[in-house]
């Protein structure tokens, strides 16, 4: 007889109601969550302080880590999972993703505008001395 197996991602629920897990699983699955986010952290902060390291390649370093700090954050936290069940929350999130990108490019797009627009601060004091 052959073995049927669901893989699951951390924190889903099971496919069989009857062989629900205990009350400790979950427990379990925050617990190893925090000691993962906890390690990313702490290596975080080693590569910002450390001298070790190509100096160029910091924040490079520093934003790959950030990435799998939110990897862990969305999987063991959030439990967000390619499941059917949960095509809502990876719909909202990668709204909410979409309006980051929006807000922050507009932001960058207007600053820049800006920046090119202005009166230069000496171009301003000579206007303010031909009065």
């Amino acid at each position: 007889m052959t073995e049927i197996r669901f893989d699951r991602a951390p924190g889903d629920r099971s496919v069989f109601p009857e062989k629900e897990e205990k009350a400790s699983a979950g427990v379990l699955v925050y617990t190893i969550g925090l000691i993962v986010a906890a390690v990313l952290t702490s290596i975080s902060f080693w590569v910002a302080n450390t001298s070790l390291l190509w100096a160029p390649g910091i924040p490079l370093g520093l934003a790959v880590l950030g990435i799998a700090q939110m990897g862990v954050h969305l999987v063991f936290f959030l439990h967000i999972t390619t499941g059917p069940d949960n095509t809502n929350n990876v719909l909202a999130l990668a709204f909410g993703v979409l309006i980051v990108i929006l807000v922050v490019a507009g932001s960058l797009w207007i600053m820049a505008n800006l920046n090119n627009n202005m009166i230069p601060p000496r171009e301003l004091m000579d206007l303010h001395m031909q009065r």
